[in-house]
């Protein structure tokens, strides 16, 4: 429930604070003076929109704070974002600069305006004017069905849309691969020829590495062999000829004979030897090698038509063998892939069918569930509107089938109105007037209260283009649901506003400059002058003040039960 409303510089309200009981509350004013601006903040408490313009001139923000008491699992909600809850109550607040940023506070927490709205929207439902035309759209008049069907309505509603998107998602899924099956076929061709080309070569990782030396090899094998035996001859030479190693013997004896005259000779001599040693084995080593040089044309033309095919496969296919075998792995998982589409496509005909079963039939379960509480409705709305002075009014709630079932069922429905006794049934739209709409959403609005309470109700003017007995009705329906829930209600009709537990006037005052409402409660004197202004357009007037009067006496009476 909302025990108290605070705005600061909000439109002409620079600053004004509504305390509100339980009961009827009733907001008036003349017009222009600001008496939406109480609806405006409200709203972005809720969560709604933000509007720079809506930033009373000259000021850098508006501010907007409720007090709002709580239950338990609201107040659970407020401490998971760091809210403080005091006495079962927490303060909400929402900011607005005059550049259009807004801020939102849970209990002092900064929170996002959908955390805001979370907490407090539940707990206040907002109608106005605009709801009225909403009310004339298929999906208001569904959803307020919904809602007076319960919560074996609202789960089943929520299973049916949860299987009606994946039937959705399935479908075009099922779309999509058969629309791709003939690119998919070509790719497949594609991937197919290229695996059974390096199928054929049969290529090995690093293969084309090696092979590259194999044929520089080869093809130099001449010169490699003459180099080799040349330097072997250098090294151990045959005949006459000088080479490393008797010139190292030569110089190592000499060594040797001085050694027993100086240390450091005889060290170069030792180190000489381990030359001697290494040059041994180099010999033996390039003698090997030059011997192991062989020149085959064979092989060297084996390996240059290896070498071909491995170049064909890594212009198609990759930079090395390497990059070749795995585009081969890849291309070989794509193909599995591909392959399987046929399968894919086969399962998914499978899986939409079952799919179009089990949405038919929750469709038809949620039509059943819906018929029966479209009749309780009608039942239910017809009633209020016998008390809200149409008391030949009858409401029907209309369902139709689609040949197809859509995301919100299998049902068209729609609220018809026979206004008077033995008129047709007529779509909202078409047969009520702007009087007759509000007293049918109030209807509505108070039948629903049955079957998801809400603490609070804010009702914006619904009472328009409604006048005399009807709109006693409608005062007197009003004090009734205040019995069973807070009501606040901007209204324009003094035999709304008598029926009231506490009155508040928007009042407007003007310095020459600027234009400033203030909000008002009103004692006992002053709720007779102001239902005299409502009824006449006049405070003083003896007529209206008495009017007024009676107006009042009458509407307690019947409050008390009198």
């Amino acid at each position: 429930m909302l025990e108290e409303l605070r705005i600061t510089q909000l439109g002409v309200i620079e600053e004004s604070v509504l305390e509100v009981g339980p009961g009827l509350t009733v907001i008036t004013g003349e017009t222009g003076a600001g008496k939406t601006m109480v609806v405006t903040a409200l709203g972005l408490l809720l969560g709604g929109r933000a509007d720079a313009g809506a930033v009373r001139a000259g000021a850098a923000a508006a501010r907007v704070e409720g007090l709002l008491a709580l239950d338990p699992d609201a107040t659970t909600a407020v401490d998971e974002v760091g809210g403080e809850v005091e006495d079962g109550r927490v303060l909400v607040a929402r900011q607005v600069s005059a550049q259009g940023r807004s801020r939102a506070y849970v209990g002092g927490a900064a929170v996002p305006v959908g955390t805001l709205a979370g907490i407090s929207a539940p707990r206040v439902a907002v109608h106005g004017q605009s709801d009225q035309h909403r009310l004339l759209q298929p999906d208001a008049q569904r959803t307020a069905l919904d809602s007076y069907a319960g919560p074996k309505a609202a789960a089943l509603l929520a299973d049916y849309s949860t299987l009606y998107a994946r039937l959705c998602a399935a479908e075009q899924e099922l779309s999509t691969t058969k629309a791709g099956l003939r690119e998919r076929a070509r790719e497949a061709d594609v991937l197919r020829f290229g695996l059974e080309e390096i199928a054929a070569v049969e290529p090995v990782p690093g293969e084309d590495v090696t092979l590259a030396a194999e044929e520089a090899r080869l093809g130099h094998a001449d010169t490699l062999r003459t180099a080799a035996e040349s330097a072997r001859t250098a090294l151990s030479g045959d005949g006459d000829t000088a080479d490393v190693l008797g010139l190292v013997a030569t110089a190592r004896r000499e060594l040797e004979g001085v050694r027993e005259h100086d240390a450091e000779a005889g060290a170069l001599a030792d180190r000489l030897a381990e030359v001697s040693y290494l040059l041994s084995d180099l010999a033996a080593d390039v003698a090997s090698y030059a011997t192991g040089v062989e020149i085959d044309p064979a092989r060297m033309a084996a390996v240059s038509e290896r070498r071909a095919a491995l170049t064909a496969l890594q212009r198609k296919y990759g930079d090395t063998v390497d990059e070749v075998l795995a585009w081969s792995e890849q291309a070989s998982q794509r193909l599995l892939a591909l392959d399987g589409s046929e399968d894919r496509v086969t399962a998914l005909e499978s899986e939409v069918a079952q799919l179009r079963e089990r949405v038919a039939t929750g469709a038809q379960q949620l039509s059943t569930l819906r018929r029966k509480a479209a009749t309780a409705l009608a039942k239910a709305v017809t009633a209020e509107l016998v008390q809200l002075a149409m008391p030949h009014a009858q409401v029907e709630v209309r369902l139709t089938q689609r040949d197809e079932p859509g995301p919100h069922g299998i049902d068209e429905i729609e609220i018809l109105l026979a206004a008077n006794r033995g008129s047709e049934p007529r779509p909202l739209g078409k047969g009520a007037s702007g009087g007759e709409l509000s007293r049918v959403m109030l209807g509505i609005e108070v039948a629903l209260a049955d079957t998801r309470p809400v603490p609070t109700f804010v009702f914006d003017e619904v009472d328009a283009g409604v006048g005399g007995k009807a709109a006693v009705e409608i005062g007197r329906r009003l004090a009734r649901l205040a019995t069973q829930a807070q009501v606040l209600v901007v209204t324009h009709l003094p035999q709304v506003a008598a029926f009231a537990d506490r009155h508040v006037v928007v009042a407007k005052s003007h310095d020459g400059t600027i234009t400033t409402s203030s909000l008002q409660h009103l004692d006992d004197t002053e709720r007779v002058r102001e239902l005299s202004r409502m009824l006449a357009g006049l405070e003083d007037s003896a007529t209206a003040l008495a009017h007024a009067e009676e107006l009042l006496a009458t509407a307690r009476a019947e409050r008390s039960g009198a």
